[in-house]
């Protein structure tokens, strides 16, 4: 097929959530018939709730500048598919795509014909399979491996990896990975691994607890990021800078925004350290990080700053950014969810540090209504636009006081980048 069809096909197996299957039997056996490439290398295997992907990119970031030819797969992308699959730091094109779908297809096709899988390969099992095929082909020196969703049944975990990170949990998708922190920790330790050397991002106690637990039932080493000493920090408004004081002293600039991102940049460089990179390239790499749609300012005037806040956590992180930085400001929000997400506790702590609150909806089935965000809402100027098109006419009358958020999914984060 070429790229437009494989993509098509994609997207026609169904949203990557709603129509997940977790488990791990279709995917190694669609795997082990195209000759067990995960096995060919050597992966840093993320998990987490929120501050993965940040995580991933400052790895990814730092192993290239240690001259390391580096995959990366993350998900969901912005814009185009191809961009979870990246090789230094570049999405890979339209026809390396295609062709590795046809290869992932085609070994689904034969293994449904002889009745050694029950269905086809979800969206994200078969395009986790098309980055692992893409990535041993391209025989990359290292690849960091973003997990989906949850952990122990995520298409991700068929692999072995180098070393295991686990970024904090929090609460999200709790209809598939459980309503309490503890189980949702237990699924999350799920890609801890006998032999595999972990390192742990600060937690919640009851997180800490199952995910030390089970680190200990597997006897494998772990950093806990808890263990090294954050000092001497400066945030700004684009980032932060630190010193970062363990077994080694490093000097952190991250140019990711929201004091959230220093834990996220030290825990990147812990497990840089576990991987043997150098104090230069951890340092460097992290300064030159990207991670689009995470407090991303797209525009300077007006100001517009996008946000994929999707769940509470999320949430919390822009609000103290927000509360940091623009707490002084006329600050005017734009605002669309799933009908999936904690809605009314996100908007609660995101609504009340807007001025202006606008509520619209991505081009997406699963979307809230803005009208049933408005009934949700408790703000005394709350608007209804009904596309992002239409919420950002809204603000064209912004003046140099105003700062304008556009947040909530990362559909509509994306469909806002790519009109700003």
């Amino acid at each position: 097929m070429n790229y437009p069809d494989s993509v098509q096909f994609l997207y026609a197996l169904g949203n990557e959530i709603k129509t997940a299957k977790l488990g791990l039997d279709r995917i190694a056996a669609v795997l082990d018939r195209l000759g067990s490439p995960q096995d060919k290398l050597r992966i840093v295997h993320v998990a987490g709730t929120n501050g993965k992907g940040s995580t991933c990119a400052m790895i990814s970031s730092a192993l290239r500048a240690a001259g390391r030819r580096t995959g990366l797969f993350t998900s969901p992308h912005l814009t185009e598919p191809t961009e979870r699959i990246q090789i230094d730091g570049q999405p890979i094109s339209a026809e390396q795509f295609s062709r590795a779908f046809d290869k992932v297809h085609a070994a689904v096709e034969e293994l449904l014909a002889e009745g050694a899988i029950d269905l086809h390969t979800t969206y994200f099992e078969t395009v986790t399979a098309m980055a692992l095929l893409i990535f041993a082909e391209e025989r990359v020196d290292a690849v960091v491996l973003e997990v989906g969703l949850g952990g122990r049944l995520d298409a991700t975990n068929v692999v072995t990896p180098d070393l295991c990170v686990i970024t904090p949990v929090d609460f999200d998708h709790e209809a598939f990975l459980g309503k309490s922190i503890e189980s949702i920790a237990t699924e999350k330790a799920g890609i801890l691994k006998a032999g595999v050397p972990a390192v742990f991002s600060r937690q919640r106690p009851e997180a800490e607890a199952v995910l030390d637990l089970r680190a200990a039932g597997l006897s494998i080493p772990v950093a806990r990021i808890a263990g090294w000493t954050i000092a001497d920090v400066e945030l700004h408004a684009r980032g932060s800078r630190f010193r970062l004081s363990g077994e080694r002293e490093l000097r952190i600039v991250c140019p990711l925004a929201g004091e959230h991102q220093v834990e996220n940049a030290a825990t990147a460089a812990v497990a840089l350290t576990r991987l043997g990179v150098s104090d230069s390239a951890i340092e460097s790499g992290i300064a030159q990080a990207e991670w689009p749609g995470r407090l991303e300012l797209v525009s300077a005037r007006p100001e517009i700053i996008l946000d994929g806040a999707h769940n509470p956590a999320g949430a919390r992180a822009l609000a103290a950014y927000i509360d940091r930085f623009y707490s002084g400001r006329r600050v005017r929000l734009i605002y669309g969810a799933m009908r999936d997400k904690a809605v009314a506790e996100i908007s609660g702590i995101l609504f009340p540090r807007a001025q202006q609150v606008i509520v619209t909806a991505p081009r997406q089935a699963r979307a809230l209504s803005p009208e049933a965000m408005r009934e949700i809402a408790d703000h005394p100027d709350v608007r209804v636009a009904p596309t992002i098109e239409e919420a950002l006419a809204m603000v064209r009358d912004a003046t140099e006081e105003d700062v304008i958020f556009v947040t909530g999914s990362l559909f509509l984060v994306a469909e806002a980048r790519a009109l700003c």
